[in-house]
Formats: structure tokens, sequence, C-alpha cells
């Protein structure tokens, strides 16, 4: 930009009559230079951040790779949250998660999330059990109506959630998940387990007779997690034991 672009402008047009303060409202006018809201979006996303009756319906958890830095939800108290309140860069709260990843929670909007912080129990003025028992029962009512691709090659089965809503790899939370995707691909296979990013969970039937599917199903979610956008974790997992718990891969190991 240079001097000679404001010397290029042209002249504003000068009234040759008062205004007519009794003519209706223009709702298309700028406003302070500004166009008016042409939608309640913005105004929606500053309430959910504000008002946890806005918010409740907005909740989720989702998985976080291991190591995620945060503040513990568990271990927060009364003198805590108002502290990390007060930080210009509030650490989003998290959870343990099951085998070593970790549990945050977002606010989902159309267009993107925002992970929950201090300032946001703060705001909304309810506690740790709350916001757990609310964003679970979100992702439970989603998960209850989200689809399913299954694939299947001889022996060989892929169940994989990837609607790209931002819960896919967050339904391995759900135990009623955990028991479809065992009953789906378990029997006398083990079920291996991955979420190489948020938007997808991938379940596979690995066959006492069919060593190479481990491989195979490893270099595939390997490379996806490289290319994610939010990449959780690039290695595989397996559910075991009655409680289907979800626990890291070990290639020749036994099933619980």
């Amino acid at each position: 930009m240079s001097w000679e672009t404001f010397d290029d402008e042209t002249e504003g047009a000068l009234r040759d009559a008062p205004p007519d303060v009794l003519s209706p409202i223009n709702e298309n006018a700028p406003v302070s230079g500004h166009q008016a809201p042409t939608s309640t979006e913005a105004l929606q996303a500053r309430a959910v951040e504000h008002d946890w009756e806005a918010a409740a319906d907005h909740v989720y958890p989702v998985l976080r790779p291991a190591g995620t830095q945060g503040t513990k939800l568990a271990e927060i108290d009364s003198e805590q949250l108002a502290q990390e309140g007060l930080k210009k860069h509030a650490l989003p709260l998290i959870d343990p998660g099951p085998a070593d990843l970790a549990v945050a929670y977002v606010l989902r909007e159309v267009a993107y999330d925002i992970l929950v912080n201090a300032d946001h129990l703060l705001a909304w003025g309810v506690d740790a059990a709350k916001l757990r028992e609310t964003a679970m029962a979100n992702l439970a009512a989603w998960s209850a109506h989200a689809p399913w691709t299954d694939e299947l090659s001889g022996s060989r089965r892929l169940l994989s959630s990837d609607t790209g809503e931002g819960s896919d790899a967050a339904r391995i939370l759900l135990e009623d998940v955990r028991q479809h995707l065992a009953g789906e691909c378990g029997g006398p296979a083990r079920v291996l387990i991955a979420v190489p990013d948020r938007d997808l969970l991938v379940a596979g039937s690995l066959n006492p007779d069919d060593g190479d599917f481990a491989t195979q199903f490893a270099t595939f979610v390997a490379d996806v997690a490289d290319d994610a956008h939010e990449p959780i974790d690039r290695g595989l997992f397996e559910l075991v034991g009655d409680g289907l718990d979800l626990v890291r891969f070990t290639p020749g190991a036994d099933a619980a």
C-alpha cells in the first residue's frame, strides 16, 4: 500500500437533504463499519462457553495421545480450579483413558472444537462428575446412530467408524461399542483395535493362522497416523478379558 492509494479514493457524496428519521431501518446496513450478523452462529458460540444450558448438548469426550499435557480433572479442587481459570492460557482438562491414552473434553461446533479448560467449569458452575456424565451421554447418543463400515475378505474382517464428525475414535470409550466389536470380530480371533486419528476407529480379526495380518494392519495404521490432521496413536491395541479392556497389542502374546 502507498500514499497514492488513499489519494486515488473517490470523494464521498455530500447530502443534499436531511436524513428521513421515520423511514424503515435497513437490516442489511453496516453497523459500526461492519456488516450486521446474518446468523446466530457467532452468538451461540459465545453462549456455549459461558452458559451450561447452552453448552450441555455440545460437550463430548475425545481421545488424545499418550503424554498429553493438561490439568488432571480427577485431582482438581475449587482452589486449583480458580487458579487455573486465572491463567492466560489454561491447559485442557484431561482424564486417564484406556491403555496409556488420555481423554480430553471439547465443545463441538459446526466448524471446530474448543478444548474444555478450567475457565469453562468456572463459567458453567458444574463439577467434574457432571462434565464427564454429560459428555459420555452425548457420545453414546451420537454413537447409537453412527454407521459402521464392514469389510470381509476370507477370514479377515475389518469394522471401521469413519464418519468424520470428530467422535469416531472416542467410540472405543463406550462399553456397548467394545461389546459390538468383540461380537463382530472376535470368537477364535483376537480383536485388534486402532485409533490412528480422531476420525477413525478400526477393529480387525486376528485369526490364529493369519500371522501376516497384524503386520499389514500395523503398517496401514502407522501410515494413517502419520498423515492424520489430529493423530492419536500409530500403534495397535486389542480387547482382552471379560471386561473387554483396551490394552497395547503384543504380537505372539495370548489374550487374557
